[in-house]
């Protein structure tokens, strides 16, 4: 409609050399002396912690063919962003590309910082980063302000002379707007709300840009590809085209979620109400320590529960402190300048000294409770060891260029390899489990029906492992299926002159006499739709009735429907038939009334 730039998703999944038993007997070697749960700890933060992705092989693979990719763009006077998963990937980026010498680039990052998730200082090379951060901000007169830092770098990037690349980690993928930004180099994993919102940055119109570009280091086809399945199906529910301000009902808002961050971070010190010292360490680290008593013949940690609430506590807090730190809203909110009398901290800067302390007590915790390994022992040399034995040979070559605006619709399959029909397949398979668990929730007897059949269909597509377009075929078929609601034993033709909104609710209720008669069902396909029907009538009278009391509105629709169910179908049967509309009035099927 020309009111957005078409995007161009290309995938570039860079080939690395390794020597796996070389890692392999350096694991074996270093964990030799540790307990299975401390070895299994170990490996899981290697993996975790995306040790592979940061080497510096494969980091300057990335780097030589991003500077050769752009220089198109360069000349034309076109920006890029580059987004990567940890500030030392950026930093090493930034170092990368300026050796090189072929684009400029800035770095754009929030201050070094702990995270939920790690064990050290950014989960990163806690040195490396915070000697940038000094060297590049702290002593080059922006001092501590981090906002001024962000501000400038905008402006520069904006400037014709300015910057090429701008490389991004936990901020400015979302939160601003330059019509020259082109490209998007992704070398890190984005997902639903944040991906829409990352590849936006690239799809605004200027006169020099026939598409915006995706470029993808990360592998993240089946994502995108079922987010804008996601995203296509909301613009038709809804009529809109290509707005990103259509996802605000679909999902979480970044200034809603940012506006969490108080009452999360009082649920977190509530744990600690006994302490009178906040600022005691030890006597909080106290409070979340084994204590083994007997209780009961048995030895028994009494603090377990109090840690386990701890570290959900802190997991949430820090999930919302990600969140934040992606929203441009969350530095211009005047409600997070205020000063904290007992610390004399501005509500940002509290938070984020929060969240270090709180992280740092629980990487002491699970030490004193042998949970874990201090990983900080061994990432040094997990990364030397990485970088010695892993080296990276070439880009793979290009598969072309996908219209991202075409992405989530069914292609010919005459058109398609055997690699593009197992990614179709994954793709549509991941899209009809969300389906199925999100979508038919409000229908119960169909989401049973269509989980027995996806079942099913996973079990055939074993047997057909060397015919990747047949899989897809019938996993395409498939989601029409779930779309369409189309369900065995359900007489399609019957609500078929309904309207639409009372259709997908009569057909609901119906199907609950399947889903208990199914056995001795004495009822005819005229009397379970004319009680579905009747359901629905009570229902859509309960909450025209009592609309702002839901109590008021379940024991309505039991009073009506008791009576009612009771002579055609029993009162056992009756009462789990009215427990499941009551459920499902819950879940929003009446919302129409």
């Amino acid at each position: 409609d020309k009111t957005v730039t078409p995007l161009l998703y290309e995938e570039r999944i860079p080939d690395l050399s390794t020597n796996d038993k070389a890692i392999d007997a350096w694991f074996d070697r270093i964990t030799d002396k540790l307990s299975d749960k401390q070895r299994t700890d170990l490996k899981r933060k290697f993996s975790q912690k995306g040790q592979i992705y940061q080497t510096e092989g494969r980091i300057e693979l990335i780097a030589h063919d991003i500077s050769d990719h752009f220089q198109n763009f360069k000349r034309q006077g076109l920006k890029g962003q580059l987004a990567c998963d940890s500030k030392a990937s950026a930093i090493q980026y930034k170092k990368l590309l300026d050796k090189i010498g072929k684009v400029t680039s800035v770095v754009a990052m929030s201050a070094p910082d702990t995270r939920e998730g790690h064990d050290t200082v950014d989960g990163e090379s806690s040195d490396a980063v915070q000697n940038w951060w000094k060297a590049n901000i702290v002593d080059a007169g922006y001092g501590q302000d981090e906002k001024a830092y962000t501000k400038h770098i905008i402006s520069e990037f904006s400037k014709d002379e300015g910057p090429d690349l701008m490389i991004v980690v936990d901020k400015l993928l979302t939160g601003f707007d330059e019509p020259k930004n082109t490209v998007l180099y992704i070398d890190k994993p984005l997902k639903q709300h944040n991906l829409i919102q990352a590849i936006a940055r690239v799809n605004r119109l200027h006169q020099k840009k026939q598409f915006g570009y995706l470029i993808d280091y990360r592998g993240i086809l089946k994502e995108l590809d079922a987010t804008i399945a996601d995203y296509q199906d909301l613009a038709e529910r809804t009529q809109a085209g290509f707005d990103i301000e259509d996802l605000k009902g679909l999902y979480s808002r970044m200034d809603t979620e940012y506006k969490k961050l108080p009452g999360l971070f009082s649920d977190l010190w509530t744990i600690f109400d006994g302490v009178k010292n906040k600022q005691d360490g030890p006597a909080l680290r106290q409070v979340l320590s084994p204590k083994i008593d007997t209780i009961d013949g048995q030895l028994t940690d009494t603090n377990l529960k109090m840690r386990e609430d701890f570290y959900d506590a802190l997991t949430v807090f820090a999930n919302c402190m990600k969140v934040a730190l992606q929203s441009a809203t969350y530095f211009e909110d005047k409600s997070f300048d205020v000063i904290d009398p007992n610390t004399s901290l501005d509500k940002r800067s509290l938070y984020k000294k929060t969240l270090k302390f709180m992280s740092e007590l629980r990487k002491q915790v699970r030490e004193d409770a042998e949970e874990t390994v201090d990983y900080d022992e061994y990432a040094e040399n997990i990364r030397t060891m990485l970088d010695k034995h892993i080296g990276g040979v070439e880009i793979q070559e290009s598969k072309g260029a996908y219209l991202v605006g075409n992405m989530g619709k069914t292609a010919m399959p005459e058109d398609m390899s055997d690699d593009e029909a197992r990614n179709k397949k994954d793709a549509i398979t991941g899209r009809i489990t969300k389906m199925i668990d999100q979508d038919l929730a409000d229908d119960p007897y169909a989401q049973e029906y269509f989980s027995n059949l996806l079942k099913q269909a996973i079990d055939k597509t074993k047997e057909m492992f060397d015919a990747p377009v047949k899989q897809y075929l019938l996993f395409a078929d498939f989601e029409e299926q779930v779309k369409e609601r189309k369900v065995e034993g359900i007489p399609i033709d019957r609500f078929s002159e309904l309207d639409p909104k009372v259709k997908r609710h009569v057909q609901a209720y119906y199907g609950l006499f399947l889903k208990h008669l199914a056995s001795g069902n004495t009822l005819t396909e005229d009397e379970c739709f004319n009680s579905a029907i009747l359901i629905d009538e009570i229902v859509t009278g309960a909450v025209a009735e009592f609309s702002i009391n839901p109590q008021e509105i379940e024991n309505q629709i039991k009073r009506k429907l008791l009576p009612v169910l009771f002579k055609t179908i029993g009162m056992d049967k009756a009462k789990v038939v009215i427990a499941d509309v009551v459920q499902i009035t819950r879940l929003g099927v009446a919302g129409h009334h």
